[in-house]
């Protein structure tokens, strides 16, 4: 009798869908000390099982990445454990918002080849799937970082790269089959339907930026202030690994409303995960809270609250939060109802992602860089522009009260990654938009509407209109694509600040009429009128300026936020 990870390679071809491991007929993973047991590219090199191991990776282990559960193969090292594409018809079950494919390929250049979606009222919808390549792959957009690649003749310490891709599905209907794409060189490891949090609201969330050295934390609580937008009567909550090399533990975790710096009203709810009360995230991962019977307020603080165990030297970080949160003395301090033990203050947002609500209308995303992000505002104040826009949601009824998602990230830009997508680095001004958006944008539960508002930092560092305008155009079709209302903001003034020169704003001047006139967006929000100075108009009004000439300060932040046509939403 054949193992049970054998499979039926040779039933490619069944006419009935099978599971995905049926079909398994390639061998990716070997362990280091039996490296010719695996031939992932046909020349005898594959991944090593150490290190997916040492990243959480391990077999038949459950991950969620942008926002989909995928099972890494429960095969060991030297087994079968994925199928080269070829038009195999897979089943798999489900309704959600997209498909999710765990791949990679092994070309030396991107694969690309098509299929079919079977649903169960016997419609069908096709895809395209691109898959990156395992050794020359963008770091931006991989799954988790493996700094090896076992071959015959030895270890390289070369990087190994698997990707996450998502493809858009017919709303409401039920998925019951998967034709993959025929493409010589694709490789699928695992494929799941996508259910970002059908019942959910977004009601905060922030961008990771980059991973950037901390502390080190040893038994430390981390004490967070986040500001909701839009409340509910119960909560979950996001954390993710993006970026990082090794798995993190959360001991324990709580949350409470803010009564004044870490001090809560009333004593902390603990929170969840899988029933337990911690939780490992896997490198490149995110983990979800179990659902809690928590009543959050509307455009309120609120403190969350959790306990690193280990030893933390590097963390995925949004660096830019201009909100104080609060560490720790060592110890688990999620519980307690006293400030007492927070004892240092932290000006950014470590591993925590997103707060969502149940129940409500769904969520606006906002994708931007440092005037979304909120710098020029004063500190501890909920002034960003996001903010001002949630709070005018919820003061009104003539459109939905919708949640507002700031993932804006401090020098952020459309076309670059200023951040490597690897690594430890002090930059963390995130990879682009273009390479964040799957993550940032269309994962967010239940979202109705995106902002892109974008592109100062491109023009200032060099990049012309015509590669912006691509770069917008990219980002329009892909959204509405998945079904977004896509809506883009013109880029304000600044000259007078040092780079923002000339050149540089002729070419935003040509973005600016391109946005208005091209009709690529669903709407377009004015920004540039806005805040611009009417006797220069390469200058923000001075009353609108934080004195830096490309910041708002918080009259412009509010201005802002002030101008957008709700009904746009």
């Amino acid at each position: 009798m054949l193992p049970a990870w054998s499979g039926t390679a040779s039933a490619v071809t069944a006419a009935e869908p099978l599971p995905l491991a049926r079909f398994f007929d390639n061998t990716a993973v070997s362990d280091d000390a039996r490296p010719g047991e695996a031939d992932f590219d046909g020349s005898g090199a594959s991944l090593s099982a150490q290190d997916l191991a040492a990243a959480g990776w391990r077999p038949g282990r459950t991950l969620t990445v942008q926002g989909a559960r995928l099972t890494w193969p429960d095969r060991p090292a030297g087994a079968p454990d994925n199928v080269r594409a070829d038009g195999q018809s897979v089943r798999v079950r489900g309704r959600g918002d997209a498909l999710a494919f765990l791949v990679a390929g092994t070309a030396g250049a991107p694969v690309s080849g098509s299929g079919t979606v079977a649903y169960a009222n016997g419609g069908r919808t096709a895809y395209r799937l691109t898959a990156p390549d395992w050794r020359t792959g963008p770091l931006a957009t991989k799954a988790p970082p493996l700094p090896h690649i076992n071959t015959p003749d030895g270890q390289l310490a070369e990087r190994a790269r698997l990707y996450v891709l998502t493809v858009s599905l017919a709303a409401g209907r039920e998925v019951i089959s998967v034709r993959l794409p025929r493409a010589t060189g694709m490789h699928v490891f695992a494929l799941s339907v996508r259910d970002t949090g059908l019942g959910w609201t977004g009601s905060w969330a922030a961008a990771t930026g980059g991973r950037a050295a901390v502390g080190p934390w040893t038994d430390r609580t981390l004490r967070l202030v986040v500001r909701t937008s839009a409340g509910g009567p119960r909560v979950r909550l996001r954390f993710d690994n993006t970026f990082a090399a090794a798995p993190v533990r959360i001991g324990a975790a709580t949350v409470a409303v803010q009564a004044s710096g870490a001090t809560p009203e009333g004593a902390p709810v603990p929170l969840s995960f899988g029933g337990a009360g911690g939780a490992e995230i896997p490198a490149g991962a995110q983990v979800f809270s179990d659902p809690l019977g928590f009543d959050v307020p509307a455009d309120t603080n609120l403190l969350v609250s959790f306990h690193l165990p280990g030893t933390v030297t590097a963390a995925p970080v949004h660096r830019l939060a201009q909100q104080r949160s609060y560490l720790s003395e060592p110890g688990d301090h999620t519980a307690d109802p006293s400030p007492a033990a927070y004892t240092s203050t932290l000006t950014g947002w470590p591993l925590l992602a997103a707060v969502d609500v149940s129940g409500g209308p769904g969520s606006v995303v906002l994708l931007g860089d440092s005037i979304t992000d909120g710098d020029g505002s004063t500190p501890d104040a909920n002034r960003r522009w996001p903010n001002v826009l949630a709070a005018r949601l919820l003061a009104q009824d003539a459109v939905p009260q919708y949640g507002v998602l700031n993932l804006g990230i401090s020098g952020n830009r459309v076309l670059r990654d200023r951040y490597p997508g690897d690594g430890t680095s002090p930059d963390t001004a995130g990879v682009s938009a273009l390479n964040r958006f799957d993550r940032d944008v269309l994962a967010q539960p239940s979202a109705r509407t995106a902002v892109v508002f974008e592109g100062v930092n491109d023009v200032r560092w060099g990049a012309t209109a015509d590669q912006v305008i691509a770069g917008l155009r990219e980002l329009a079709d892909r959204g509405r694509a998945r079904g977004l209302r896509m809506l883009a903001a013109t880029i304000v003034p600044c000259a007078g600040e040092r780079r923002c020169t000339a050149a540089a704003d002729a070419e935003r001047v040509a973005v600016n009429a391109w946005i208005r006139q091209a009709g690529v967006f669903d709407g377009v929000l004015d920004f540039d009128a806005v805040l611009r100075d009417p006797a220069d108009p390469a200058r923000l009004l001075p009353a609108y300026d934080s004195g830096d000439h490309l910041h708002p300060g918080d009259a412009g932040l509010a201005a802002l936020a002030e101008s957008v046509d709700l009904r746009l939403l």
